[in-house]
């Protein structure tokens, strides 16, 4: 049956299974071996038979439709058709040639694969007696007349199953390569979306943490001037420029771009909250930065984090706290560094407090920070007192 002659529309599905190979060379196998018999019929019939013309051209036609049977390889009842008509032939070359009996072989495995199993088995048994009966006819009958053809339809049945494993081995190895593909291009796109997706917060964090704290500030120092100078004879243009950095402010909240952490080399990390302390002052608020502890260098992501963090609590304390007093403490342990900034302010609502997209950008943006590294942040609020206190964990640098 041409390329797919042993189970014709059955290999369709597998062709590009790792034992395709082996099918493939099962396949050549019945070719040669329909071949090699046919072409021995004819030509011990050029030698022996009565009627040499006729058993040749018979034999010619069963080789022919033998590989015609490529043409049914995708319809499996036209395939069985096929295979009825091949039959009759073998049957009308068994009825001139004793040898055409050693045809049913190449039948036995085409009965096997085109088949359903049991009515498989029925056709190689009654193939198996017609041989068995069609020898003896020629022949007389004799032990070797029956024990070939038996054998040959034992060993035809072991080859079939175990080709019907290796199908159902191909098959189940396909099966999962393709789940593995459909999941390693599902993980493909889940990392993608969650890339994008912590790209796009980490600049939101970084545009709440620099520009807006800024426009914040701006806004804060311009208002402070208005109410320190009122009779100013530029106090229109301050006040114009006030509104420009509040319009600026709310736009800038919707801007998505990339910002570079603010540079830590060269400066060690007290002097960084120091600067950011510096840059919070305003009338009325007193800021202090405490270091406890023995310094040390940290890994610059937690610095980095730490700046960041403080940078947010001191801008949540200016805009919205009205306090008095703020301490921002850095502490140095043996196995952690602890960030607190304190404030007595009025506190915050404790709807904002829950960690809801609802709730504070900022605490969430200072919450996802802490997170990213690693460390534990806490919240603690009521009127006259609020206190964010970070914790990072740190590895044994001895």
């Amino acid at each position: 049956m041409d390329a797919a002659g042993i189970a014709g529309h059955k290999l369709v599905g597998v062709h590009r299974s790792p034992l395709t190979p082996v099918f493939s060379a099962l396949q050549l196998g019945l070719h040669a071996l329909v071949t090699a018999l046919t072409v021995v019929v004819a030509v011990r019939a050029i030698v022996s038979a009565e009627r040499p013309a006729a058993i040749v051209v018979l034999a010619g036609v069963f080789l022919g439709v033998y590989f015609l049977g490529a043409r049914f390889r995708r319809n499996l009842t036209a395939a069985r058709v096929w295979l009825l008509v091949l039959t009759a032939l073998w049957l009308g070359l068994v009825a001139f040639v004793p040898d055409a009996v050693y045809l049913v072989f190449g039948l036995f495995f085409l009965y096997l694969h085109l088949l359903p199993r049991y009515w498989g088995l029925l056709a190689v048994t009654v193939a198996t007696a017609v041989s068995v009966v069609g020898f003896a006819a020629h022949r007389g009958w004799s032990l070797g007349a029956v024990i070939g053809p038996v054998l040959g339809a034992l060993v035809a049945v072991a080859i079939g199953l175990g080709y019907e494993a290796l199908f159902r081995e191909a098959g189940e190895r396909q099966r999962l390569i393709d789940e593995l593909l459909a999941t390693r291009n599902t993980l493909a796109e889940q990392e993608r979306t969650a890339g994008k997706l912590a790209e796009r917060e980490r600049l939101a964090q970084e545009i709440h943490d620099t520009v807006a704290q800024g426009l914040s500030s701006i806004q804060l120092l311009l208002h402070a001037v208005e109410r320190a100078a009122p009779d100013h004879p530029a106090l229109s243009q301050i006040r114009l420029a006030r509104e420009t950095a509040a319009d600026s402010l709310v736009e800038t909240r919707h801007v998505i771009a990339e910002l570079t952490p603010a540079p830590l080399d060269g400066h060690s990390l007290s002097e960084a909250l120091k600067r950011v302390a510096r840059r919070a002052a305003a009338p009325g608020l007193d800021a202090q930065v405490l270091v406890e502890g023995d310094p040390q260098r940290l890994p610059m992501p937690i610095e980095a984090a730490l700046v960041r963090i403080t940078q947010g609590a001191v801008s949540n304390v200016v805009r919205h706290a009205k306090a008095e007093r703020m301490r921002i403490t850095l502490t140095y342990a043996d196995d952690a560094v602890h960030l607190d900034v304190v404030d007595d302010g009025v506190g915050i609502d404790p709807v904002v407090l829950a960690r809801n997209p609802s709730g504070s950008f900022g605490l969430n943006a200072m919450r996802n920070r802490v997170e990213q590294q690693g460390g534990i942040m806490n919240v603690e609020s009521e009127p006259g007192h609020t206190a964010v206190t970070v914790s990072f964990p740190l590895e044994d640098q001895e």
